[in-house]
């Protein structure tokens, strides 16, 4: 049975360390999945996109209708990207069909103290614009299927709360 996982959060939240974690977890159950990561969906397929909403919807609507193929042909997607907009994330939950939003939660200040690449902090001072959660807006899901809070969780843990649901829903054994 395919299906879409679809990791929102903030930027250094965990989306790709967890999804890819995911992604080898899948394979070695002989699951067959992709990774769908939104940094190299857009370096590689995306750059004529800005970070307007409108243009960020775009993305996430590509990302949606690629995943969807995926399924289509048995391939089990796995997204880790921002899509800070609600509206467009139910867009996907509803053209995807077999879809499950992955809350992957963190505090902004957490975030801001980790911060490895330091964007935050050019964000803050104005040199990176449009840059979600500090002067662009991220609306949280209000129902997710499945929420990991990696403030608290190792990516272990938190990939336990993530097997656990798809073992729940029957998605896996």
């Amino acid at each position: 049975m395919s299906f879409t996982l679809w990791f929102t959060g903030l930027s250094g939240a965990g989306k790709t360390s967890l999804s890819s974690r995911l992604y080898e977890e899948l394979l070695k159950r002989s699951i067959p999945a992709e990774l769908l990561d939104g940094d190299v969906i857009r370096n590689n397929f995306a750059q004529d996109l800005t970070f307007s909403k409108e243009h960020r919807n775009i993305n996430v609507k590509r990302i949606g209708f690629l995943s969807k193929l995926l399924n289509k042909h048995g391939v089990v997607a796995i997204v880790a990207m921002i899509s800070p907009y609600a509206e467009v994330r139910e867009q996907n939950r509803q053209t995807i069909g077999k879809y499950i939003e992955v809350f992957v939660d963190c505090p902004l200040e957490v975030l801001e103290t980790r911060d490895p690449k330091g964007l935050y902090a050019k964000a803050k001072k104005g040199t990176i614009k449009h840059f979600t959660g500090v002067s662009d807006p991220y609306e949280s899901p209000q129902h997710p299927d499945v929420v990991v809070n990696t403030d608290v969780q190792t990516i272990e843990e938190s990939l336990s709360v993530i097997l656990e649901h798809l073992k729940e829903k029957s998605f896996i054994e």
